[in-house]
């Protein structure tokens, strides 16, 4: 296919998510889909304000990281202007904490992922896998993103959000109440939400903690989609 919109790969941050081979996966998929694909290893193209405004899609894969001011604005002015912003996991709601300004954009933050309880003795390295549903909400089953998707069991990173009422909730999990544990009833938290920002749209999904769960069938259809939508252009 002829490419004729633009991708903007950004990656880095916290190894653990592995942003180099996560994203990676997915470059063939946009320049199948007609994106001339441009990575970036650093945010500093975020004040490139003559390069984002030719940037349909901007793919964010970038945990716990930092960014300046100049590159905040050009990415906030970028997105509301109509670029298109998507992610999934640590790599876009745990990207940049410190920033408010950010955390408005994207309509949500990282929170916790509860531990597995002591008693079941968790493999190192594993000791926040829990199995956990996605559960497809009725406007999911009415969005292309998430439409014909059943609800599907992961065991990974079940991660707890703190959102906003301006998201389209399209998937939850609920963490469970359980002995020991601070809250007294059960917690839906989104686990795939979109958001419209100007003339921008955001696509965020929260399962991705390793390359095993991104080629889950069902994760990789929605992060698929997920960026088709998002992207500047698409109906």
């Amino acid at each position: 296919m002829t490419a004729n919109r633009t991708a903007l790969v950004v990656r880095g941050g916290w190894e653990g998510h592995r942003p180099v081979e996560a994203t990676d996966r997915f470059l063939p998929f946009l320049r199948e889909n007609g994106f001339q694909v441009r990575v970036a290893e650093t945010t500093e193209v975020y004040a490139d304000a003559d390069a984002l405004a030719t940037t349909d899609l901007i793919v964010q894969c970038v945990s716990m990281g930092e960014i300046v001011p100049e590159e905040l604005e050009g990415l906030r002015a970028a997105v509301e202007a109509g670029t298109g912003l998507a992610g999934w996991h640590g790599g876009i709601v745990d990207s940049f904490r410190a920033s408010s300004d950010y955390l408005q954009l994207v309509g949500g933050v990282f929170a916790a992922h509860p531990a597995v309880p002591a008693d079941e003795a968790p493999a190192p390295g594993e000791e926040y896998f829990r199995e956990h549903v996605i559960e497809i909400t009725e406007a999911g089953r009415r969005h292309p993103i998430t439409a014909d998707l059943d609800d599907f069991t992961l065991r990974t990173e079940q991660y707890w959000v703190l959102t906003d009422l301006l998201n389209d909730v399209l998937a939850t999990t609920t963490h469970p109440a359980e002995p020991g544990r601070p809250w007294r009833r059960p917690h839906e938290s989104p686990a795939v939400w979109t958001r419209e920002w100007g003339a921008g749209r955001v696509f965020v999904a929260t399962p991705g903690h390793d390359p095993d769960v991104l080629d889950h069938p069902s994760v990789r259809t929605i992060i698929e989609r997920g960026m088709l939508w998002a992207a500047r252009g698409s109906g």
